[in-house]
């Protein structure tokens, strides 16, 4: 048995501290801390190999999970418009409601991990994500509500904000007990439940399968195989009420959380690498077909390839990462999204255009999940730290299409993916803060 303790916090300071020669031996097992037990990173782990098997399968479904949920309602999306009845301006205020849920569910998720554990407070992200999916399906299929429709995506944008700093915490956890990078594969699991997500709406879509007994269908799978998932999961640290009461942390130490240097650092290298993602996500397709004269089929499959070289990307990663490092792994993708950028967006034959958007996809594939894992690692309170790096990708993702798409009406869209190029190259220069903290093990 071992105890994984997320790092600075009075379980990793004790006398029975770690020797120098075994950077990742942990402490005794013992009562936790309070400020240790309030952000649930100290668990009892069965080092056997099945048991950590068990765990990182279990985190990497909850992850194919979270990419699920967010995909599989964009095909319906016509179906749902028509049976509201409403236009496509009704339908974008509609789905803000998922944006206003998702800032919402990364602001509370470190304070459901303290309350809760992460076996509760995931399990109940998976179960709202399920509830709201559930809640649109039958609220725009047989209620015909827009109200009840938004609420249903505001639960799904709560569930999915709150989840995506939980399980990367998850996954830092796991990551740090079995001693390899994980975070591109568990990424990787996110990017493939997301295109099968898809491909489930596209399929139903095509099968004439009416959108709200879809999304009821989907939404008892999932709460079931999130059920199934976090039986895997260590036990929680007990830890009550008056000492997450005691220690909860303040808006002093939440603004000393965001003026590290380190972490802003970490926050510059996913700012480009989230908007680099986003700005593919929203007009990848769009600027093939208008940019450079492919046909919309054509272009539709520039977004396919991009991203499956990006799940590609993040599925080799890990050994790579381990044998290279952060740091440097960081660099090197990014220097090849500054070239693929730069490729696609100067143009010339098709084949050149598509080696382009394979090289943008390596360069923006990595620094997400490494910057999750460099923030855990960062400092004390993880959970903080994690949501604090995540609410900055979350601002890319959300806020760099539409500035992207700004800078089209003057300069051209093309044109316009050079604020993506400038980024990339600054999260080159800001690589070394993905260098692993002195009280984990180095791959550098």
């Amino acid at each position: 048995m071992r105890r994984v303790c997320g790092g600075d916090c009075a379980c990793s300071s004790s006398s029975a501290s770690p020797s120098p020669s075994s950077p990742r031996t942990w402490p005794p097992p013992r009562r936790p801390s309070a400020r240790c037990a309030r952000w649930r990173t100290t668990v009892t782990v069965d080092t056997s190999r099945h048991s950590l098997t068990a765990w990182r399968n279990a985190v990497m479904v909850v992850f194919a999970l979270g990419g699920v949920t967010v995909s599989t309602w964009g095909p319906r999306l016509p179906s749902i418009r028509d049976s509201l009845g409403i236009g496509d301006a009704v339908i974008g205020v509609a789905l803000a409601g998922v944006t206003v849920g998702s800032i919402t569910g990364l602001s509370v998720s470190a304070l459901l991990l303290a309350r809760f554990g992460p076996v509760r407070a995931i399990l109940g992200a998976l179960l709202v994500i399920a509830a709201g999916i559930a809640v649109v399906g039958l609220g725009a299929g047989v209620a015909q509500s827009l109200p009840a429709t938004i609420a249903g995506f505001i639960a799904i944008g709560a569930g999915v904000g709150s989840l995506d700093v939980m399980i990367n915490v998850q996954g830092a956890a796991v990551e740090a007990a079995i001693k390899k990078t994980l975070m591109p594969l568990l990424h990787a699991a996110w990017s493939a439940g997301a295109i099968l997500g898809s491909v489930i709406g596209a399929a139903a879509s095509a099968l004439g399968v009416r959108f709200e007994w879809q999304f009821c269908a989907e939404a008892v799978l999932i709460a079931a195989a999130g059920l199934l998932s976090v039986r895997y999961f260590p036990n929680d640290a007990a830890v009550g009420a008056e000492d997450i009461e005691a220690h909860a942390p303040g808006w002093r130490q939440r603004l000393r959380t965001l003026a590290d240097r380190r972490l802003l650092l970490i926050g510059v290298v996913m700012l480009g690498a989230e908007l680099g993602e986003g700005t593919a996500n929203s007009w990848l397709s769009l600027s093939a077909r208008d940019g450079h004269g492919q046909t919309e089929t054509v272009a539709a499959l520039f977004f396919t390839l991009f991203a499956v070289g990006e799940t590609i990307a993040r599925v080799v990663g890990g050994p790579v990462v381990d044998r290279i490092g952060r740091v440097r792994t960081i660099r090197i993708t990014t220097a090849v999204g500054v070239l693929g950028l730069v490729l696609f967006i100067l143009g010339g034959p098709t084949w050149l255009i598509l080696i382009g958007t394979v090289l943008w996809a390596v360069g923006v594939s990595m620094g997400f999940p490494l910057g999750m894992s460099a923030a855990a690692d960062s400092g004390p309170n993880p959970a903080a730290r994690v949501s604090v790096v995540a609410s900055v990708g979350y601002l890319a993702n959300l806020a760099g299409p539409p500035i992207i798409g700004g800078l089209s009406e003057t300069f051209g869209l093309l044109n316009a993916f050079w604020l993506v190029v400038a980024l990339l190259a600054a999260a080159f220069l800001a690589a070394g803060a993905y260098a692993p903290s002195r009280t984990t093990t180095p791959t550098d």
